[in-house]
């Protein structure tokens, strides 16, 4: 049987249309730019995958390197110069050792306080010392700095600038519990 909508008449435009689409002088472009602007935008990309690519890759690398070492330090990890020893060695064998200080960062060493007496690195009391005037008011935190020395002088030398710290907390004690027993 023959289909209406296939007949003659109508078939005639499309294929007016289709032949015109075909046989039409046209330039052909595969983008939309003018070229100009097309070589600019390609030295661009250039630029930035050779240059600034490997500049902020590198950049990162260093900055993911370099956390553990800054983790130890905010938490006053008693071993954080071997932390940071770590993070250097890890940069010369690209990152297979960086797992092992981002651990390490975390973790309080178990025989450290019994061995040294505290569980701290000697720069937590350096700044403690420093925040203390010669006016300080002896509270728990400064009795418990003071104790902490202590115990670190029991297990071995205190270096020098420590052994002062220790003996101004202990003039500082000495002076609190004699205003305490005058009063």
């Amino acid at each position: 049987m023959h289909c209406p909508c296939l007949s003659a008449p109508r078939r005639l435009p499309r294929l007016c249309g289709l032949l015109a689409v075909a046989l039409w002088p046209a330039v052909s472009r595969a983008s939309l730019l003018p070229p100009e602007l097309e070589e600019k935008m390609a030295d661009f990309l250039g630029v930035a995958v050779l240059v600034i690519v490997p500049v902020i890759f590198i950049a990162l690398f260093w900055i993911v390197h370099v956390m553990p070492e800054k983790i130890a330090a905010k938490r006053h990890h008693p071993q954080k110069d071997a932390i940071h020893t770590l993070c250097l060695l890890s940069l010369f064998f690209g990152g297979l050792l960086w797992p092992i200080a981002w651990l390490w960062a975390y973790t309080k060493p178990v025989g450290y306080k019994a061995a040294y007496g505290t569980d701290r690195h000697e720069d937590y009391y350096r700044q403690a010392g420093a925040a203390l005037g010669p006016d300080a008011i002896v509270d728990e935190h400064v009795a418990q700095l003071g104790a902490e020395l202590d115990m670190m002088a029991a297990k071995g030398a205190l270096p020098t600038d420590l052994e002062s710290l220790r003996s101004q907390i202990a003039q500082m004690s000495a002076r609190h519990a004699d205003a305490a027993t005058g009063a």
